[in-house]
């Protein structure tokens, strides 16, 4: 399964929790790691009396990526997200935490190839949150389609300033 986060007037992401800031990967392997970046959080909501921002949110988890790169987590996190002044902010690593930060949309998972062409070709910047949702159901089936270890569909998180719209796809199943 593939991950795609797009930026836009609208920020649109595949995330494990819904209350907490955004790490892309299957959520069967990311249950011990989401309960270390709440907790991680947590704390630097009592430390400094906000939420992380984006930003320092994907600083944590890069941190927490490299701690392990003798023994690395076979994953590669996409953190995106809004900050305060609802200006999106969205990275992608590689499995030692390489942070590499992206002006209009990352692709992670098992068929990043098949997907950064068509996600080139369709991606238009200023979407709205339903242009932006067809434009990535599009590009996620597409690249699906193309990559014989990728299927079954994905779920789909279009982020705007007041509300979050989550919209599942389904793929093949085969």
């Amino acid at each position: 399964m593939q991950e795609t986060a797009r930026k836009s007037s609208a920020t649109a992401w595949l995330r494990v929790e819904a209350k907490d800031p955004v790490l892309t990967q299957h959520v069967h392997h990311s249950s011990g790691r989401v309960h270390r970046f709440r907790f991680q959080h947590n704390l630097y909501k009592l430390r400094e009396g906000r939420s992380m921002k984006p930003e320092t949110f994907a600083h944590v988890v890069s941190s927490l990526l490299y701690q392990h790169r003798f023994g690395p987590y076979f994953c590669e996190p996409v953190v995106a997200g809004l900050d305060e002044k609802s200006v999106p902010y969205i990275t992608g690593m590689d499995s030692l935490g390489a942070m590499e930060e992206a002006k209009d949309f990352m692709v992670a998972g098992t068929a990043p190839a098949s997907l950064w062409g068509v996600c080139e070709s369709m991606y238009r910047e200023d979407l709205e949150p339903e242009e932006l949702f067809e434009v990535i159901g599009q590009c996620l089936l597409s690249g699906v389609n193309r990559d014989a270890l990728s299927g079954w569909g994905g779920i789909v998180y279009i982020i705007c300033k007041d509300k979050v719209i989550e919209r599942t796809l389904k793929g093949r199943m085969d």
